[in-house]
């Protein structure tokens, strides 16, 4: 009787134990985006205050909700948030989007663009204009090591207002400078390389391509993740291409001075680096990042 009963318990469990399985399968769907579809990132780059009142509270794309005040889009910031590398979809083609600012959901933006196939990048800068729409540059470029690798990538847009209304009429040359000792932390000795190009000089609205970034990173171990400081600095080009000096911007203090700033790069993460904001007013400009990868 006892090993009666152990059989029937032992089926009752495998029993149970199917069961339970067939309710908990695990799916991974997915969906062909297809020829047609567009992806896009939503920038929010009109130079405005930071704060809740200038906060875009509902985004609609074609008459769809695609953001609401849970999670606004904020001045100098994009859409989707969230992790890195996120895209909304819509039909590629001719596309209507709405934007709603503060609490109350003023409409304060409706235009209509062209959105392409593949990935792309679309700047709000002016509630008066249409956006501009950048190609994200995708697919990224890939480079297989057996030891970690030595570069990030960046690409530089200019959305530079000189004063309120008056866009920037100058070409900017992006240029950096990277550490050039891969010593060990003891003895590194912050050597800079010279002041290189980033891509070509850009008009306002306008983006360089991805450009790779040195990062010879100091660590005393060869296989490590590695993050280093890089400097930059803008330069005014000419219609003839001539260097026409460093660009002088107002700072915090009301003083126009050259602009320079740094920021950490990481191997093998790319950044979209976007100036925007008032050369000769406030808000000031400022480089914002934004991470692709």
């Amino acid at each position: 009787m006892k090993n009666i009963i152990k059989l029937i318990s032992s089926f009752i469990i495998v029993v149970a134990l199917g069961s339970s399985c067939k309710k908990h399968v695990i799916e991974y769907d997915s969906v062909n985006l297809g020829k047609d579809k567009a992806e896009f990132q939503l920038h929010y780059f009109v130079p405005v205050a930071t704060g809740a009142a200038n906060n875009i509270t509902r985004v609609e794309i074609n008459g769809q909700l695609y953001n609401n005040s849970f999670a606004p889009l904020v001045p100098y910031n994009a859409i989707p948030s969230g992790n890195v590398g996120l895209f909304y979809t819509a039909p590629a083609g001719q596309t209507n989007i709405k934007m709603y600012r503060g609490p109350n959901e003023e409409l304060v933006y409706d235009q209509n663009t062209t959105l392409n196939p593949g990935k792309q990048n679309v700047f709000v800068y002016d509630f008066a204009k249409p956006p501009v729409v950048i190609d994200n540059g995708y697919p990224y470029e890939k480079i297989s090591t057996v030891e970690t690798g030595d570069f990030a990538w960046v690409k530089f847009y200019n959305f530079l207002y000189e004063s309120p209304g008056v866009y920037t009429p100058l070409k900017l040359q992006y240029q950096y400078q990277y550490n050039t000792d891969p010593g060990p932390a003891a003895t590194h000795t912050n050597q800079m390389s010279d002041w290189l190009n980033l891509g070509e000089p850009v008009s306002f609205g306008e983006a360089t391509d991805w450009h790779k970034v040195p990062v010879i990173k100091h660590a005393d171990r060869i296989v490590a993740q590695g993050s280093e400081r890089i400097d930059y600095r803008i330069r005014m080009i000419g219609p003839n291409g001539e260097d026409l000096g460093p660009l002088q911007v107002r700072n915090s203090s009301n003083a126009m001075v050259n602009y320079s700033d740094w920021w950490n790069a990481t191997i093998g993460r790319r950044v979209h680096h976007i100036f925007a904001g008032y050369r000769d007013a406030t808000p000031v400009s400022a480089v914002r990042q934004f991470f692709a990868l």
